[in-house]
């Protein structure tokens, strides 16, 4: 088997000046230069670690349980919630479209590990929630997932995954914020 050629000008060292390794992946980070600012620096390592990641769990999922993430992400959703949820709750909760969740919903009412039950204060609307089957299967699958992810990020240590966690959080505090820009400016009229 033929190793692919290292393209002209590649550097043997990351943006950060950090040594490259001959089986690094090349990934949406992997745009970076010298001449980006940290900020852009960061989004690109954490949107490249989080697709490598998803990756990882999206091909685990398939091997070795035969499902989708959406599918796991769903059930995942439904075992949190055991009275059931409705499709427009679970779309907004898995942000997706409505009807993105009525055919993953359908797919999953097919292999009976959810079913359609009766809204009590709407009867047009219905919920979906886990059978026992679907609790059953759910069990097994989080149990992996929750070891895969750990291996995952088995490189960090327990400090540094406190630490990374407490910044996210600030990143994620800062992002919710009502912001005063032209997309806000109408909610504060």
């Amino acid at each position: 088997m033929n190793k692919p050629k290292k393209p002209r000008g590649t550097a043997t060292k990351d943006v950060d000046g950090a040594p490259v390794k001959a089986a690094q992946v090349v990934d949406i980070e992997s745009r970076l230069t010298h001449d980006h600012h940290q900020p852009l620096k960061l989004w690109l390592r954490m949107l490249s670690c989080t697709v490598l990641i998803e990756t990882e769990i999206r091909t685990r999922l398939r091997n070795e349980f035969g499902i989708t993430l959406p599918r796991f992400d769903l059930m995942a959703q439904l075992e949190r919630h055991p009275e059931g949820l409705r499709m427009g709750e679970l779309s907004k909760r898995m942000m997706v479209t409505g009807g993105n969740v009525t055919g993953i919903a359908e797919q999953l009412v097919q292999e009976k590990l959810v079913v359609r039950v009766p809204d009590a204060n709407d009867g047009r609307a219905y919920s979906v929630k886990l059978t026992a089957a679907g609790r059953h299967a759910f069990s097994r699958m989080a149990a992996a997932h929750e070891e895969w992810i750990t291996e995952l990020l088995g490189g960090v240590s327990s400090k540094d995954k406190g630490k990374l966690i407490e910044l996210l959080s600030q990143i994620k505090q800062h992002l919710n914020e009502p912001r005063l820009d032209g997309r806000d400016q109408a909610d504060h009229a």
